[in-house]
């Protein structure tokens, strides 16, 4: 943001404050006065005091944002740039073709190895207490078999979920039994 922006939001907040200020005196000369002066006498005593707020107000505020925090800035030098005659020179090659895509050749290859790259490190032994995740350790994964079993035995260990037993007629035999003492 704009330094003149800046001061200038700053300026008009402290303008502000102090017009609330000033309002908030206004009002309380306004209520304490109201009772024993007159429309005219009160609306003099009331700006007056309003005016007084004001002006003592926004001058505390300019004279605290007046000597508020500059920095000053050390001079700097600027660094020359030092030409040499190695300099990069773009060619025909380097231009982008009519689609807008680098077009990449032969040329812009690093290592022009026909083999390639072959990732066949395989660990050998893993300590029982190391701390590596076997997420492919075809000893440590189960069987399909293994899996259908303890899957078998999950569910077998499971209590049977029986349905509720109809109650209808024990709770119709203990209200018929209830009338009949009652009566």
């Amino acid at each position: 943001m704009d330094a003149g922006v800046i001061e200038r939001i700053e300026t008009n907040m402290e303008r502000a404050a102090a017009a609330l200020f000033a309002a908030a005196v206004g009002f309380a000369c306004y209520k304490l006065l109201g009772l024993h002066l007159g429309e005219p006498q009160l609306v003099g005593c009331t700006a007056g005091a309003a005016a007084l707020a004001y002006l003592p107000c926004s001058r505390a505020f300019s004279g605290a944002g007046a000597h508020g925090s500059r920095f000053a800035l050390p001079p700097f030098e600027l660094a020359e740039f030092e030409f040499t005659d190695d300099e990069l020179l773009l060619t025909d090659t380097d231009r982008l073709i009519p689609s807008g895509e680098l077009e990449l050749t032969d040329a812009d290859r690093l290592d022009r190895c026909e083999e390639p790259l072959m990732l066949d490190d395989v660990l050998i032994g893993i300590d029982p207490d190391a701390r590596v995740v076997r997420l492919f350790d075809r000893g440590a994964m189960p069987t399909p078999g293994q899996l259908q079993s303890k899957i078998a035995n999950h569910l077998g260990r499971a209590s049977p979920v029986e349905p509720p037993a109809d109650a209808s007629q024990a709770l119709s035999d203990a209200l018929a039994e209830l009338r009949r003492s009652l009566r």
